[in-house]
């Protein structure tokens, strides 16, 4: 890659609090320059959360927040060095612009990070979040912000900076197209002391597949149910959730609903031998087990059963979120 901007600061832009946790990595691991400022949205839900608990463990040197509204990060001249979310639409808008964004750091957000590697591999595929309908105005822009992408990879311009295991023939292809695989073990955050403590031997991490209308909520709570029978259970929920489905999960015997926010990497890095951590499919089933296992800590994967699944919820998508469970042991993954 080549050096940061002229004035020394590279420009990240940060639309969710995972993203903010790799942009402080790719930062620590000295991959945007000595500098970096992060324009970060202030209509995200939980964003705000995550960056008082990352400044809690006290951020890397040369690294400043600017929290600003997405209508001023577009107006912000400043060219942008690194992103997690190529298929946002306010990052492909500053990408179409000359200028804007002249090399690219593409950080994790999740699984959306596989999808996006599949897109790029494939010249026919425009830059679109998966499950997501486009009109034919959105899938233009999609396909004009994949052919820049691609040429900054053309270019030597564009890393991947990740904790995902990419799937080949995918990872073969995006670097055949020029594009530079860094790997993220995180080493940032395991240098920083623990903080919080959860007492409750059972942590279960909520899904936002409820809030975004993909599973049946009276199926999701009757699985918590299952979960909070065998004990006491510290339940988070996901940024996006449906307030009425978090109090009904509340008011089960055993359950202590924590408040929504900071990436549950951050927070449940107290977590000590004879814990265990129940999620669905999630990133954070593939980020935590190198946090907590060394610790004696177990991680359960459960699949969604398909009587959960909703109409909105496609095969294709479907099979997009069970992403995470290809890639983890067959003993980690259990029935809902």
């Amino acid at each position: 890659m080549n050096p940061p901007e002229p004035d020394g600061v590279s420009h990240a832009l940060v639309e969710s609090p995972l993203q903010l946790l790799c942009t402080v990595e790719a930062h620590a691991a000295g991959l945007l320059g000595p500098r970096t400022r992060v324009l970060l949205r202030d209509d995200v839900p939980g964003l705000s959360a995550a960056l008082d608990s990352l400044r809690a463990t006290g951020l890397p040197e040369g690294l400043t927040i600017d929290t600003r509204s997405p209508w001023a990060i577009a107006a912000d001249r400043s060219p942008i060095r690194a992103t997690g979310d190529a298929c946002s639409g306010l990052f492909q808008a500053l990408l179409l612009v000359p200028g804007r964004v002249p090399q690219l750091t593409l950080i994790d957000d999740g699984l959306a990070t596989l999808d996006l590697v599949a897109r790029l591999a494939d010249p026919s595929q425009p830059l679109l979040r998966p499950g997501k309908p486009a009109s034919l105005l959105r899938r233009a822009v999609g396909h004009a912000a994949a052919r820049a992408v691609r040429r900054l990879a053309g270019r030597g311009r564009l890393e991947i900076f990740t904790a995902l295991a990419l799937p080949e023939p995918d990872r073969s292809r995006v670097r055949e197209l020029g594009v530079q695989i860094v790997p993220n073990s995180l080493e940032w955050l395991r240098s920083r002391p623990r903080s919080e403590v959860i007492a409750e031997p059972t942590v279960v991490i909520g899904a936002a597949l409820v809030a975004d209308g993909l599973v049946d909520a009276e199926s999701y709570v009757m699985w918590m149910t299952k979960q909070a029978a065998s004990g006491p259970v510290r339940y988070i929920p996901h940024r996006r959730h449906r307030r009425e489905v978090v109090e009904r999960i509340a008011a089960l015997p055993g359950v202590t609903v924590a408040e929504p926010g900071a990436p549950v990497e951050v927070r449940l890095r107290g977590l000590s031998a004879g814990q265990r951590v129940i999620c669905l499919p999630t990133t954070a089933a593939l980020l935590l087990p190198p946090l907590l296992e060394p610790r004696g800590v177990a991680i359960e994967v459960h699949d969604v059963a398909e009587d959960w699944w909703t109409p909105r919820a496609s095969p294709a998508l479907r099979e997009h979120l069970r992403e995470v469970l290809r890639q983890l042991p067959d003993n980690t993954v259990g029935a809902p």
